[in-house]
Parts: C-alpha cells; sequence; structure tokens
C-alpha cells in the first residue's frame, strides 16, 4: 500500500516516510451508523445512508479491505457489511452496495437491486456497480465513485430507462462509452436469507442496440420486477403437484436392524451335534443352551 502511495501522491516517498515516521498521530474519526426515525421520509433516509458512506470516504489506496465475493449468500454478505460499519474503513463502489442494502433493510416499501456498467475508455474496459433504488412509482440509486455523478441519484427518476440513461449522460462527461448494463432483481429483506444476489438477471449490449430498444427491454423488465413475476436463475426446478393421499418423499424400505435379524436366527431350531446330544439335555429331556 505504501508503495501505491508513493507511486500516486505529487510528493511521493516524503509523505509515505512523514507518516510512518510520525510519533503521535491523531485518531481518525469514526462516523455514527445512521437510525432510521419515523419522522423521516424515504428520500430522507436513503440521503443519511448516502451521506454516511461520503464519510466513510472512497477508498483511493489501492488495497481493497474487504473481501466480497458476488456468490455468497445474503446473510454472509450482511455479516461484511457489518464489518464494514465496525471498522469505518473506505469503500469502494461493491462494498457501497452490500452496505447500502445492509442500511435498508427493514424498509419493505424500499426495492433495492444491483445495476451494473461496462464501459471503454482508452483502449480500457472498466466495471462500475450502484444499488437502484425503486419506492413509490419513482426511481434513483446509492453508492460510492470516484466521480459525484457517478454514484447516488435521487429518487426522481420516473422510469427505469430514465435512471440509466442518467447514468449513461453521466458517462458521456469523462468519454466513457457504455458498452453494457446487467440489472438484478429486487433483493430480499431478510437478512439471514441464504439465497445469493442476482446480479445480472438483464444483460443489454447498448453499445449495439437503439435507445428506443433499450428503453423498451428496460420498461419491460421493470414492469416484470414490479409484479414479482421473475425468479433467480439460481431458483430450484419447481415441485411436483402433489396427489391427494400421496406424499412427495420417495418411499423407504423398512430396513430390519442387525439385532432384529440376530433374534430372528435366534427363533430358529439349534441344529445340535449328535455327540454333544448328552451334555446338552437335562434330566427332564430338554435342551440347554449355553
Amino acid at each position: 500500500m505504501w508503495g501505491h502511495v508513493e507511486r500516486v501522491h505529487p510528493d511521493g516517498s516524503a509523505v509515505a516516510a512523514a507518516i510512518r515516521s510520525a510519533a503521535r498521530l491523531a485518531r481518525p474519526s469514526v462516523p455514527p451508523v445512521p437510525n432510521y426515525k419515523l419522522s423521516m421520509s424515504i428520500p430522507e433516509w436513503l440521503q443519511a445512508i448516502q451521506t454516511y458512506m461520503k464519510m466513510l470516504q472512497y477508498n483511493h489506496t489501492g488495497t481493497q479491505f474487504f473481501e466480497i465475493r458476488k456468490s455468497r449468500p445474503l446473510s454472509g454478505l450482511m455479516e461484511t457489511a457489518r464489518e464494514m460499519t465496525r471498522e469505518s474503513l473506505p469503500i469502494k463502489c461493491l462494498e457501497a452496495v452490500i452496505l447500502g442494502i445492509y442500511l435498508t433493510n427493514g424498509q419493505p416499501s424500499v426495492e433495492r437491486f444491483p445495476i451494473s456498467f461496462k464501459t471503454h475508455f482508452s483502449g480500457n474496459y472498466f466495471h462500475h456497480v450502484v444499488l437502484g433504488i425503486y419506492c413509490n412509482g419513482r426511481y434513483g440509486s446509492l453508492g460510492m465513485s470516484r466521480r459525484s455523478d457517478l454514484m447516488d441519484k435521487p429518487l426522481t427518476y420516473r422510469t427505469l430507462s430514465d435512471l440509466i440513461f442518467e447514468f449513461e449522460d453521466s458517462y458521456k462527461k469523462y468519454l466513457h462509452s457504455v458498452k453494457k448494463v446487467k440489472i438484478g432483481l429486487y433483493v430480499p429483506h431478510e437478512p439471514h436469507s441464504f439465497q445469493p444476489i442476482e446480479w445480472k438477471q438483464l444483460v443489454l449490449n447498448v453499445s449495439k442496440m437503439m435507445r428506443t430498444e433499450v428503453r423498451k427491454e428496460l420498461e419491460k423488465f421493470a414492469r416484470d420486477m414490479r409484479m414479482k413475476i421473475l425468479k433467480p436463475s439460481s431458483a430450484h426446478s419447481p415441485a411436483k403437484e402433489r396427489s391427494r393421499g400421496k406424499s412427495l418423499s420417495p418411499r423407504r424400505r423398512q430396513a430390519t436392524s442387525p439385532q432384529r435379524r440376530a433374534c430372528r436366527r435366534d427363533k430358529s431350531p439349534a441344529v445340535v451335534d449328535k455327540k454333544g446330544d448328552l451334555a446338552t439335555l437335562n434330566e427332564v429331556g430338554y435342551q440347554l443352551r449355553i
């Protein structure tokens, strides 16, 4: 990390040496985690969350402080989000999405879904992700970025396509051309769910599509999401229809324990060696088992 600081900071190795050799450093400030109040409106609550993310600051160090694996279940990602609030370290766009989901849990009127962008600039491809928000018929977003107009958007956009086109226009200011847009499904409000986040239910190659086509696909997808008819691609196959009086569980063979089999064998008449007949018979004539 210090080598990265020496490469990118204007003062180079001098600032790194000054920090590392300092006897006493000021204790970093720890921003308080926002708490929802009944008097707050949803836009005010979203603004409080975004302000908290900005106080954590964007991570320019080149080192990622929190490991985020997209395939992890939601419960594991929420544990990472709790760690972010405890450590209060700078975050990047992917950490901001997980933190935004964590802080908006418990608000059933607020639907959250990931929006990913793949852009091209100066021969290189770049990836970015924000947390899309839908509430009361309006769209917005939460997130973190090096650019102030590529992270949070107010909850004022009437359609999902208006929100996506706003991001596309913001990218054009920095000479980035948007190649692909990926949109996931609504994230459930159950923090203990073992279901992973669906990150790319819809993938649009916007660089090869007209805006009218993009708008049509986005509005159809948004309508299906609002009607809750879309299912994750990782969902299990539908359950079989249960017949009356029949169980769906496979029939089990009645296994016989070794002890019971042994008892059954004991009940069979014993074959006594003729030479030992006299030794195992009592005076009444019954056989004695040893």
